[in-house]
């Protein structure tokens, strides 16, 4: 029976077992009154997690646990633990130090063992190596020395010094109204705190970063900008968590020992010697992947079956593939900085092949490898479920794709680009 049921159900039952002179319509009120505290007072105490748990709770968060993952732990349902980090936005409060000017715990306890013993103020200063008003309105405002208690003082002190003070945009009206105005035409946070700096170069007070605005649309107990320029955003969600966020705190472009692609010899850049190669995964559905590396020179393409996306599967995938090339074709690989590719030691130790990595949010720097999983789609249209294409039908495509002529080459076949490249360095 459900807690709604029960609750009426036993209310009812005293109000007939007591005499008394209301009707049934008046005891039915009283019950309507009565009951909605009832199981609002239940369901916050179900509801309720200690200061521990809530911390653990947006270490969860931050480590990309999923809302059911996080409301098992604590033996909570999944609506339970999305209301409680909506109440924030998703963005974890910052956790509280204590400053180290303040009196201790076993300060205060000093302070009270010096009061039992009669110690004067001065005293009492002297020993713990404070200022005596220091010490005189430590005891003063904690009830003095009949009342004071070391656990009371330490705990009241601590409430006490919760002093929220207001954000940037609460105290600057004009930068408000331009951010305001700029969420309604569908600026992102980024483009609004970039425009301003630009827009007002000598005028320190009319810049706000973009993490600033979007604390101010996602907590809403800031009172700042209003709940409903959220559907400016471009992803219109109510609670915010970083793409990049892991559980060991590094962003997901992160890769380590990673050489970046500014660090690449100037035979890359300008693609006149075959061997160079660009990779990246093309996504389908049921997260299924393709794996897929484009010779910079000839625009020559290669398609490789991953069943998964994690990096061993992708490493060992690649190396089996890349050592089948000729040694003249095997010179370097640029990867984006998924993941998937981030065990390149290990990939460069089994084919001899340096790895280098585009910058993060950077497509522009890969336009080969992009333009063409773009003439990839023509075959695997976006939604596809991918695992079920083979190897052998991966390499039907591939060959397909190699013999069709390119305009950025003259119209000349990826195919035979690579052949004459690799007969002329023969």
């Amino acid at each position: 029976m459900s807690l709604h049921t029960d609750c009426y159900q036993q209310l009812r039952n005293e109000l007939a077992e007591k005499p008394c002179r209301l009707n049934w319509s008046m005891q039915h009120h009283l019950i309507g009154m009565i009951f909605p505290k009832v199981v609002f007072m239940a369901q916050g105490k179900r509801d309720r997690l200690s200061a521990e748990q809530r911390a653990d709770m947006w270490r969860r968060w931050k480590a990309v646990e999923s809302l059911h993952e996080i409301g098992r732990a604590f033996g909570k349902g999944h609506g339970s633990i999305r209301f409680l980090l909506t109440q924030r936005g998703g963005i974890a409060p910052a956790a509280r130090r204590r400053s180290p000017r303040t009196l201790t715990l076993a300060e205060r306890e000093d302070i009270s063992r010096g009061i039992a013993s009669g110690s004067s103020i001065r005293e009492i200063a002297k020993g713990l190596q404070r200022a005596s008003s220091t010490v005189s309105r430590e005891v003063a405002r904690h009830g003095g020395r009949p009342l004071y208690r070391a656990n009371e003082a330490d705990s009241q002190a601590w409430e006490s010094a919760l002093r929220p003070k207001r954000c940037l945009l609460a105290n600057r009206v004009n930068l408000r109204t331009i951010v305001a105005s700029k969420l309604i035409l569908n600026w992102s946070p980024e483009q609004i705190s970039g425009w301003l700096k630009e827009r007002y170069p000598n005028n320190e007070s009319m810049r706000v970063s973009h993490e600033t605005i979007y604390r101010s649309l996602f907590i809403q107990a800031r009172g700042v900008l209003k709940k409903e320029l959220i559907q400016h955003l471009r992803s219109k969600r109510l609670i915010r968590r970083s793409l990049h966020s892991r559980a060991d705190g590094q962003s997901r472009g992160q890769i380590v020992d990673a050489i970046s692609i500014r660090e690449r010899p100037a035979e890359i850049e300008d693609r006149a010697i075959p061997g160079h190669w660009e990779g990246d995964l093309l996504a389908g559905s049921r997260n299924s992947h393709i794996a897929t590396r484009v010779e910079r020179h000839s625009r020559f393409t290669m398609l490789v079956k991953v069943p998964s996306k994690d990096t061993a599967t992708v490493v060992a995938a690649f190396s089996r593939h890349v050592r089948k090339l000729p040694a003249s074709l095997r010179r370097s690989l640029t990867w984006d900085r998924g993941l998937e590719m981030a065990k390149h030691k290990s990939f460069t130790v089994a084919t001899n092949v340096q790895v280098f990595f585009f910058d993060p949010q950077s497509p522009w720097q890969r336009g080969t490898n992009e333009n063409t999983n773009g003439l990839l789609r023509q075959y695997f249209p976006k939604k596809t479920d991918l695992s079920g294409y083979s190897q052998s039908d991966l390499d039907k495509v591939a060959l397909q794709l190699n013999q069709r002529p390119r305009k950025t080459l003259g119209f000349e076949t990826p195919a035979s680009k690579l052949q004459a490249s690799v007969a002329s360095i023969h």
